[in-house]
């Protein structure tokens, strides 16, 4: 039965539907510094009273709450907004209560109208404008004094009446709430990153290729040497496969061959010899003093780097002999090595999340996690996560935003959607995505849109990558010029953060292992020698797209997204605006081969303009400008001379 003693039977008002909200506050939303969040919910109560609802919020570093009124949207929904202005977590929540004053003030005035006499009812407003008097400013005080005494006086009727439905007495609703018998919803729970965790562009390179010359095993201080070329390009981030001693053991050799021949390098993800795991430094790149020198290089070039954290040791790694127990043990006492039949990973321990020792498992994961960020470093890039214990990621995050509240962590999860989604759940800052593989228009809209509009926007940030060390696409395989200028672009500016494996793209390395969507003579299997002076089209275009990148707000978000109609399958047209009033126009000619024309629609409401209203179209790419007109618009684009139009929008 239930206890009445402990139901709030005068509260009149129902909250519910809240947005966002994830999974009845399991998880927590996430967003990036001034990011301003918009929270929608369901508020009514039974009769015809009216209510009201204010929308409360905090940072964790704040006692008091603040708060702004929420308004209502239609069909009992309302909504309201906070700027998030501070990094770190915030709470927020929303009270909602009968508003009496609100409600009488409707009623009166339906009487006035009605030429109904209301004497009665100016008496419950002043009894009801009582309630309110301590609590307003002292200018209105007076005032509100003023009004209780002719709403009491019956000699001044006409007066009040005229009060009573008047502009000043409104504002006063407005200003200063009555609140009682108030339902207030569960607190939920905003994670506040650093600008970066919402846009970012990565290089990724092996610093073993970053050598001058042929047949030299690159370094650290190589890739220094790098960062004002990448710099200039216009990346931010330079994100670096393991950087740790490799294993000796099974080593593999070229193309994934099971026989390593002498002087072959290994397979970085091969982690851990007598040198040392996850907290050494291959000692063919450098000094870990050398690799601090690389971090605060890059820092000096506005960069960051990106270490990788693959979870998983060379039979030669420390734990392997110390740690037996965080590994699966065969029935002959051997550990077991990575399979994915009938394929055989001999030079690979993949880790035990069952194991009883998970809790020193976990303490040593953490502790390495923390030995990284005393290097330097402040993002991880986490190898196939979706192998690894949901709940220790979550633990680990967490652990980690603790002591180093600016660390970043993206999930390179190529698997199920409910796992990347969970995975982004539970803490990582931002997701691969099925971006590689998406190449049609039908099949870029259908995904944009559930990345934009469905509930993952609240929690999951997309990172499109045309290709990486381990994935060479269908699509690229070919060669063609005009298909690696597509996959860029659309990665580049569907999305504000992206990156591509470095020299492999920009050259436009294409051959594949036969049957496989990977690289041929794998710059994972072995080093490579790079022309580092070498420039191209491709090289040209990645410069100035993330110029346009950083000089447009637009840009700088993905969730901003509008598809603009034309009729071709393969012209694709995409509108970003910002509140600043940064306005960008995407088409791109998906078909590499042809030439395509067709009519784009402009949405004139967004970009502000009516019909009749010229307005410039400024390509930030090859500089050209075009003055449109209206809804529609010709475009034309050869893919051999440039595939896409990157538009700026400007006034006449």
């Amino acid at each position: 039965m239930m206890n009445l003693a402990k139901i709030p039977g005068r509260n009149r008002v129902i909250v519910e539907s809240v947005v966002p909200e994830l999974e009845g506050r399991r998880f927590f939303i996430k967003a990036v510094l001034q990011e301003v969040i918009q929270v929608e919910a369901d508020i009514f109560c039974d009769g015809h009273d009216k209510t009201a609802a204010r929308l409360l919020y905090k940072h964790e570093l704040e006692k008091k709450w603040s708060e702004v009124p929420m308004r209502f949207v239609d069909n009992d929904r309302w909504g309201g907004e906070f700027a998030a202005d501070k990094e770190g977590f915030y709470s927020y929540t929303i009270e909602a209560w009968v508003d009496h004053l609100a409600s009488w003030e409707h009623e009166i005035k339906l009487k006035i109208r009605d030429a109904q006499h209301v004497n009665s009812e100016l008496l419950v407003g002043a009894t009801l404008l009582e309630k309110i008097v301590n609590h307003t400013s002292k200018e209105d005080k007076e005032a509100v004094q003023e009004a209780i005494k002719t709403f009491r006086d019956e000699s001044r009727y006409e007066e009040a009446v005229l009060l009573s439905i008047s502009e000043q007495f409104v504002s006063w609703i407005d200003k200063y709430p009555h609140r009682e018998n108030v339902t207030r919803y569960h607190e939920l729970q905003l994670w506040v990153d650093r600008p970066k965790a919402g846009f970012s562009s990565w290089y990724s390179m092996f610093p073993r290729s970053a050598a001058k010359e042929h047949g030299v095993h690159g370094t650290f201080n190589d890739v220094v040497d790098l960062l004002p070329r990448i710099q200039r390009m216009g990346f931010d981030v330079l994100y670096l496969p393991p950087i740790h001693p490799i294993g000796m053991q099974f080593r593999k050799g070229k193309n994934n061959n099971v026989l390593c021949m002498p002087g072959e390098p290994g397979v970085p993800y091969g982690i851990g010899s007598e040198l040392g795991g996850h907290d050494a430094i291959h000692p063919d790149l450098g000094t870990l003093d050398e690799f601090k020198a690389l971090v605060a290089a890059c820092k000096a070039h506005n960069m960051e780097i990106a270490m990788d954290l693959a979870i998983q040791c060379s039979p030669d790694h420390p734990w392997a002999k110390n740690h037996p127990e965080w590994f699966k043990i065969r029935p002959d006492g051997t550990i077991q090595y990575a399979e994915n039949p009938p394929k055989k990973y001999q030079d690979i321990y993949p880790i035990n999340f069952e194991t009883e020792a998970w809790q020193s498992l976990w303490e040593e994961l953490r502790r390495v996690i923390f030995v990284w960020a005393e290097w330097g470093v402040r993002i991880i890039r986490v190898d196939n996560p979706h192998t690894k214990s949901f709940s220790f990621w979550e633990w680990v995050i967490a652990e980690t935003k603790k002591k180093y509240p600016d660390m970043l962590f993206l999930a390179e999860a190529f698997t199920r959607p409910k796992v990347m989604q969970q995975l982004a759940k539970g803490g990582y800052t931002q997701s691969y995505t099925y971006y590689t593989w998406r190449n049609t228009k039908y099949e870029l809209m259908e995904y944009m849109t559930e990345l934009t509009q469905t509930e993952m926007k609240y929690y999951f940030r997309p990172n499109f990558w045309p290709n990486t060390h381990d994935i060479n696409p269908p699509l690229l395989q070919s060669g063609h010029e005009p298909n690696f200028l597509i996959r860029y672009f659309l990665a580049a500016t569907l999305s504000s953060n992206y990156g591509i494996f470095g020299p492999t793209y920009e050259y436009m390395v294409n051959e594949a292992f036969p049957g496989k969507e990977e690289y041929w003579n794998s710059e994972k299997y072995e080093i490579k020698y790079w022309d580092w002076e070498h420039t191209n089209k491709l090289t040209y275009v990645i410069t100035l797209v993330n110029r346009a990148r950083r000089e447009n707000a637009a840009l700088q978000q993905t969730n901003n997204i509008t598809f603009c109609d034309i009729n071709d399958d393969q012209l694709l047209a995409y509108l970003k605006t910002h509140p600043d009033g940064n306005r960008i126009l995407c088409v791109v000619n998906l078909d590499g081969y042809n030439r395509r024309g067709n009519m784009v629609k402009i949405p004139l409401q967004k970009i502000k303009k009516a019909g009749w209203e010229e307005y410039v179209v400024h390509d930030l790419i090859t500089g050209s400008k075009y003055v449109w007109k209206g809804e529609y618009n010709y475009i034309e684009l050869d893919p051999y001379l440039l595939p896409f139009h990157l538009f700026l929008i400007e006034d006449l």
